[in-house]
């Protein structure tokens, strides 16, 4: 007996809702189409006052189970189907990447909630058409082609070519399951290589190897190669794979009863046991002829945005439209981006079209320390600055600098290891109006002199324990013994410096070895 569950709800005068629960483990989506015509064949035997009664099925759900079982054989007999089919999918899953690292929003949970929300996939009756064309003239089906659409897509987020995605199989082989309800449903695990610098035609026919292998293996239920495979287990993320695609293409459950309009109500489940999970179906016209492939993909709303969601299945269909069209292609030249995507990064991002104002460097930090002179603005080992204190230290040092005839477009060099002292030359030779010249005190001192000739200057900023080679010529200041106690400590200003400081004027001056080698 299937457990099931019914209720009828009245909404209006002329409008109600059944809703019918069964659990998974009983019924399966080609289930639905039955379990409606008996629900149509009890409801007309009830409007006439009679029982109702069915037809006897062939077979029962209990038959199909004994049937697997004897089919299958015994796991420890080399040669039964079961230990064949398990040898193929050992050998097939061997080395399976743990997850597939999607590009997320956020980072992934330890515990996932299953938390979910739907956007819309929607290809084109025209795509559609080119696709059934494709899948035509290399002996693949449809399902292939979107598999192999859906398998680009994620090498291409991913970054990666060990694409795993999982997929369910109806199970029913025998037309006289047809009229059964319950859980035939099989999980098959496809596993498909996409080397970047193959053709998407390449790697339809991967995809189609890889589909046509899971198909002929598909007896062994996947709970039990989940315990024989025993992948690592998270509660962050599912078993073997994060991405399902379902392929629908059962009939529709449809009722008609007379004097009654009904119509199926749709309902978000907001629930998802994977990252991504694609359920899509083909439709048709009166013609026969292509009308479309819609369906839904049901994200996790802990790891993506819906806006995410959406540029996901947007990239599916942009795949799925250059296989249409471009199936000599390469995978690493394909474009996920649309249009005005790709105008937007061009464009928008890369504009270089800012105000910048009138204010300089010198301007910003002083504005800062009179905001926040309390605040920390150096941590070294243990030791800070706050604004105010470093900005009383360069002052001081500022004002040594202009006397030494330092201003703007002037360059005086910095020889310092890491520490603060750096930080206050660099920002006293800005205040005073002079560009910084970057040394490295361990560079050799032939180096060393190259750059102070190119740079013109004569005047070197250090501390007493930093260990460098300066030629003969060259002054030099230790900022940490030298005496300042005669300068003020008061912000400079243009009538301190040798010339009025603008931002056009040299910040810093940086030497690299080139294609010279100096």
């Amino acid at each position: 007996t299937v457990p099931i569950r019914g209720r009828l709800l009245r909404v209006s005068d002329n409008e109600l809702i059944l809703v019918v629960v069964v659990h998974h483990i009983s019924a399966d989506g080609f289930s639905m189409a039955p379990l409606a015509r008996d629900v149509a064949a009890a409801y007309l035997a009830r409007s006439r006052g009679e029982r109702p009664g069915w037809t006897p099925l062939e077979v029962q759900y209990v038959d199909f189970a004994l049937w697997q079982r004897e089919v299958l054989g015994d796991e420890g007999d080399p040669e039964s189907l079961a230990a064949t089919q398990i040898d193929y999918w050992t050998r097939r899953l061997a080395g399976i990447p743990e997850f597939l690292e999607l590009p997320t929003d956020r980072p992934r949970p330890a515990t996932r909630t299953n938390r979910g929300a739907v956007v819309p996939v929607t290809i084109g009756a025209d795509t559609h058409r080119r696709l059934g064309d494709i899948a035509q003239q290399h002996n693949t089906t449809l399902f292939m082609v979107v598999h192999a659409a859906l398998a680009v897509l994620l090498a291409r987020l991913t970054g990666t070519s060990d694409i795993v995605i999982g997929t369910p199989v109806a199970g029913r082989g025998e037309r006289v399951l047809d009229d059964v309800v319950g859980m035939f449903v099989n999980t098959l695990v496809l596993r498909t290589e996409v080397d970047p610098g193959a053709s998407l035609l390449d790697v339809l026919d991967e995809a189609r190897e890889t589909d046509l292998g899971a198909l002929a293996h598909a007896e062994v239920p996947f709970e039990r190669l989940v315990e024989i495979l025993n992948p690592a287990r998270s509660q962050s993320y599912s078993s073997l794979f994060q991405v399902m695609l379902a392929f629908q293409n059962q009939a529709a459950a449809a009722l008609e009863l007379p004097g009654l309009t009904i119509a199926p109500l749709d309902i978000d489940a907001q629930v998802t046991k994977f990252d991504l999970d694609f359920s899509l179906s083909d439709s048709y016209d009166s013609n026969g002829d292509p009308a479309g492939v819609s369906g839904t993909l049901t994200y996790s709303t802990e790891l993506f945005d819906s806006e995410t969601a959406d540029r996901f299945a947007s990239g599916l269909v942009r795949v799925a439209e250059a296989f249409a069209t471009q199936s000599g292609g390469r995978v690493c030249e394909l474009s996920l981006l649309a249009d005005d995507e790709t105008a937007w990064m061009l464009d928008t991002w890369n504009s270089t079209d800012v105000e910048l104002g009138a204010a300089t460097l010198v301007d910003l930090l002083d504005a800062q320390v009179a905001r926040v002179p309390g605040a920390v603005a150096v941590v070294f080992e243990g030791d800070a600055l706050t604004y105010g204190e470093l900005g009383l230290r360069v002052n001081r040092l500022a004002r040594l600098l202009v006397e030494r005839g330092v201003g703007p477009d002037s360059l005086v060099a910095l020889a310092f290891e890491r520490s603060p002292d750096m930080i206050v030359g660099m920002c006293a030779v800005l205040r005073a109006g002079g560009g910084y010249v970057p040394l490295d005190p361990d560079h050799p001192a032939e180096r060393i002199e190259d750059v102070l000739s190119s740079a013109a200057t004569d005047l070197v900023l250090t501390t007493s324990w930093t260990r460098v080679s300066l030629p003969a010529g060259i002054a030099r200041v230790d900022i940490d013994t030298v005496d300042l106690s005669g300068f003020g400590s008061h912000p400079i200003c243009d009538a301190d410096r040798v010339r009025p400081l603008r931002p056009q004027n040299t910040a810093y001056v940086l030497f690299t070895s080139g294609s010279t080698g100096r």
